[in-house]
């Protein structure tokens, strides 16, 4: 892959050096920043790990199956650690990120604390023995996600909002569905609307309602 395509593919990721409209792979384009050997490339990795990791892309086995060579992969770790090690210092609690390191074999666990004790003290640090800036990998970060996260939570509200919908739709009929959405709203119902949302909208909420309705549904659905 030709490096401006890698750094176009980017943008769609927080990583926008460039404006594109390409839909890409996250994982591919995480595993291109490994191997680019580009220090720039490598401080916005956190950034690109963290909206795809937020978007349900990322798949580290995935990225490691995208390198071929062990220094690849070696980096690969490096700036897992690094990037995990970053959000730890800036106090971002990620569910995906805590995971990973509580997964983390015992050696790896104290090169990221030596990672967040450099990090917090403003010193330099070493990937694939190359130095890197604890100052402006904190700067990148705080440039890239704050805007990329902006997007981010407007994508996550439509999902929402998508699932809301479908949820209401496979219990309530389509005028049963837009009564219920209207109340919610607070919006004014005429008489036959009132009418017909206690005779039959408020039947089917005071079940949904029912906490051992909802405790029982709950064993039925992990069983």
């Amino acid at each position: 892959m030709k490096k401006k395509n890698l750094l176009n593919r980017l943008s769609n990721l927080g990583f926008s050096l460039f404006e594109t409209e390409e839909a890409q792979d996250a994982n591919a384009t995480l595993a291109e920043v490994v191997k680019s050997r580009d220090l720039r490339l490598w401080e916005g990795f956190p950034v690109v790990l963290a909206n795809s990791a937020e978007k349900g892309l990322f798949k580290y086995d995935t990225v490691k199956f995208y390198l071929k060579g062990v220094f690849d992969k070696g980096v690969l770790n490096s700036l897992m650690l690094m990037s995990l090690s970053l959000y730890k210092s800036l106090n971002l609690k990620f569910s995906w990120a805590d995971k990973l390191s509580r997964s983390l074999p015992a050696k790896e666990k104290k090169e990221l604390n030596k990672l967040l004790k450099k990090l917090k003290k403003n010193e330099e640090f070493q990937v694939a023995g190359r130095a890197m800036s604890s100052r402006r990998l904190k700067s990148t970060f705080n440039n890239y996600f704050n805007q990329a996260q902006t997007k981010l939570n407007d994508l996550l509200s439509m999902k929402e909002e998508a699932n809301l919908e479908y949820s209401l739709s496979r219990v309530f009929s389509p005028k049963q569905k837009e009564l219920f959405l209207k109340k919610l709203k607070g919006e004014k119902l005429t008489k036959t609307e009132r009418e017909y949302f206690s005779r039959a909208v408020k039947k089917k909420l005071l079940a949904l309602a029912n906490p051992e309705l909802h405790r029982l549904s709950q064993r039925l659905l992990e069983s």
